[in-house]
């Protein structure tokens, strides 16, 4: 599944995290929220546009916009 959007995922499917995209500051912002490359990432859930993630012993919440910037 290497090189679709993190936004692509249903559910409960996990894949690593293979590249971050968009400016540097939205970059700094995702890598802050553990999302670098090598990461594993399960998608938890999806409410109201925004895809709940399981990363890094932590569950976190960004818009299908920053998710679409994570390619898994």
């Amino acid at each position: 599944m290497a090189g679709l959007p993190l936004s692509f995922l249903r559910s409960g499917e996990s894949s690593i995290v293979t590249r971050i995209g968009g400016k540097p500051e939205t970059r700094l912002f995702l890598e802050g929220l553990g999302f670098v490359v090598g990461a594993p990432v399960k998608v938890i859930n999806e409410i109201d546009g925004n895809v709940i993630c399981s990363i890094k012993d932590t569950r976190v919440a960004i818009s299908k916009e920053m998710a679409q910037k994570i390619s898994v």
